[in-house]
């Protein structure tokens, strides 16, 4: 009758009129769209948008809803799409799960009003858990496997709101229940939530949760974390949801002045949700709930069903979380001029739990800095796949007011220290051929960790003092652990950066000679340096005699310091191989008369390297996008050269 009517009127209708007579008389008409609207048509979902995703409304209109009726009321929508027998399972299961995650969004805004509302909390975890739920069973009990869908957008949304609602679950359960699971921890025991409906069960071991046998302070989600200074976040995809622990509200303060080492205190962890079941209508009957908690540097893949998948995974976020709650940049200033309360000696910070089958790399920072100055460095071996399943990555943080060899021999105790703890007897794959990586000062320090001196310094101290024999033996006892030492045995690599191996002469200048007036030493280094003073000077009546002039690291950093005018020429142990970065922040020089600022390239120059990079850059060249390249490159060819 329709199209009657409008043939009618274009018999009728003038040539004026046509065109408007059958564009209003049209069934379907067609258009175009951007490439913007294009994407956000089919990707955009409740996740992203706020509203439901095309194929949720699609769903909607099998059972003759649409989106304003279901969102009024959501129960009734949730029905009709059950009871529909138009809908295949995993539409219906992916809509039910959108639908879910949409209640549980609602209520989360709902409790910006009413924060202390317990049974709105309560529904808002269950929510979650049931949008996880109708995921889980649409990823893994429908008839097709993930693989056979792993080209559609449908099932990378589903992933994420399995992902979303199992981490804002878990994060919630997490707050909720922490007293009840410490106490699991403690007894290392499974443990039981009482969840009514849900019943969550999992065990303490397998969470990965516990350190030292206590829960973290908090859970963070990974997904809420930006960072500032940090140039990219690396993380992989895949299934569960990506967690920070956070077992410290602050890095520089030692948990144990017995121990010279710290396991990570913001490890990354995965966690999934699984619903145990033989079907999906087993799957949605149930009310049990398994957590299980894994180590996203160990686990790459997770079995399901029979069905090996990615396990997803953050590789920035603890390491950023880490740094931003650290309180490095105040620490260790106040450690140079020897105002720092916590830090009066090396320590080992490892950046992910220990792990027998990985090589370290050593980071070791410069003067008046700290493990902040790897940030982007140590997160873009962790964001390389092929480095990260190689690698684990130790910070050193130490006090950088104290003397060259003073801290050369500590850093070396607090290493000695660590692999013994970790590996006692030295077998593992973790305590051979590691890799030093020194900035600056750190650089110099990384080269006596690696020489021999045999008796080239001692015989040196006997040449520019006067030592009587009665003296020498003496002195010798005292001065023997800082200046006669041999080549560490784990490292069989070094690289070197902006290093004054000839020290510099930026150490002499009007502004460092005020900071090193600042630098008070530790009590206990302080006394070693006075009794060895002693010794040094020429008569048999030490106390009537002015001690040896104040000594500390910028001092030591001279190139008018006789310390490292003799350690520069230490020889490098034979079975490492070291490589140099330089920057260059005076190009109208020659190379050879070129510096970064702080430290000439004669200074950083060593003979016998295995290549040799310099920067356009000031002297913090460790951080540019060059350096960072080189020093992956570097790396890899230590892996190759390991095969």
């Amino acid at each position: 009758m329709f199209r009657k009517l409008c043939h009618s009127l274009i018999q009728a209708s003038g040539v004026g009129v046509l065109a408007l007579t059958i564009s209003g008389c049209a069934i379907v008409s067609v258009g175009s769209v951007s490439s913007e609207d294009y994407l956000s048509a089919r990707r955009g979902d409740v996740l992203t948008t706020g509203k439901l995703s095309a194929s949720a409304r699609t769903a909607l209109q099998v059972v003759g809803i649409d989106e304003a009726r279901c969102n009024s009321n959501i129960l009734a929508c949730r029905k009709a799409l059950i009871a529909s027998a138009g809908l295949g399972d995993e539409q219906r299961l992916s809509a039910l799960s959108e639908l879910w995650l949409q209640e549980a969004l609602q209520y989360e805004e709902m409790q910006k009003l009413e924060p202390v509302n317990d049974t709105l909390k309560a529904a808002t975890l269950s929510a979650y858990l049931e949008s996880a739920r109708h995921a889980y069973a649409y990823l893994f009990y429908t008839d097709r496997t993930p693989d056979l869908r792993a080209m559609e957008d449908r099932q990378a949304q589903v992933r994420d709101y399995y992902n979303f609602s199992t981490q804002q679950a878990v994060v919630g359960l997490f707050n909720r229940y922490r007293n009840q699971l410490e106490k699991s921890v403690s007894q290392e025991k499974t443990y039981l939530l009482d969840f009514s409906p849900w019943k969550v069960s999992g065990s303490t071991a397998g969470l990965s949760l516990s350190h030292k046998g206590q829960l973290p302070n908090e859970l963070v989600a990974a997904s809420a974390l930006t960072f500032k200074g940090l140039r990219n976040q690396y993380r992989r995809d895949g299934l569960g949801a990506e967690l920070v622990a956070v077992f410290a509200s602050s890095v520089v303060k030692q948990e144990d002045e017995n121990k010279p080492w710290s396991e990570t205190p913001f490890p990354s962890v995965t966690v999934m949700l699984r619903f145990p079941g033989n079907s999906i209508e087993s799957v949605l009957a149930g009310n049990q709930v398994e957590l299980q908690g894994f180590d996203p540097h160990k686990n790459v893949s997770v079995d399901v069903r029979g069905i090996r998948v990615p396990l997803a995974a953050n590789f920035t976020s603890g390491y950023g979380l880490w740094l931003a709650r650290s309180g490095f940049a105040q620490e260790s200033l106040l450690s140079l001029i020897g105002r720092s309360e916590t830090l009066d000696k090396p320590r080992i910070y490892l950046m992910q739990p220990f792990d027998p089958n990985r090589r370290v790399i050593l980071m070791l920072h410069g003067l008046a800095s700290s493990p902040e100055a790897w940030v982007n460095v140590a997160n873009e071996v962790l964001g390389d796949e092929e480095l990260r399943q190689n690698f684990q990555i130790w910070q050193v943080y130490y006090p950088t007011n104290l003397p060259l060899p003073f801290n050369n021999r500590e850093i070396r105790d607090a290493v000695d220290a660590t692999l013994k703890n970790f590996d006692p007897q030295g077998s593992r794959r973790a305590s051979r051929d590691m890799v030093l990586i020194g900035h600056s000062m750190g650089g110099v320090l990384a080269r006596l960790m690696v020489s021999d001196s045999g008796d080239q310094l001692w015989e040196s101290v006997l040449d520019r003092y006067s030592i009587s024999r009665q003296r020498e033996q003496r002195l010798r006892q005292k001065i023997e652990p800082y200046v006669i030492f041999k080549a560490m045995p784990q490292p069989t690599r070094a690289i070197f950066i902006a290093a004054p191996h000839r020290g510099t002469p930026y150490a002499e200048n009007r502004f460092a000679r005020f900071v090193s007036g600042l630098i008070r030493l530790p009590a206990t280094v302080l006394s070693r340096v006075t009794e060895i003073g002693q010794l040094l000077v020429n008569s048999d009546n030490a106390s009537d005699e002015p001690l040896v002039g104040a000594i500390n690291s910028i001092k030591n950093l001279s190139d008018q310091d006789p310390f490292v005018q003799e350690s520069a020429k230490l020889p490098i142990s034979n079975k490492v191989k070291f490589h140099s970065i330089m920057g260059n922040d005076t190009p109208k020089l020659t190379l050879e008369d070129s510096s970064d600022g702080v430290v000439p390239y004669a200074s950083a120059k060593l003979k016998g390297a295995a290549s040799e990079l310099v920067v356009d850059s000031w002297h913090s060249v460790q951080e540019t996008p060059e350096a960072i390249v080189e020093v992956r490159r570097i790396l890899r060819e230590h892996l190759d050269s390991l095969q």
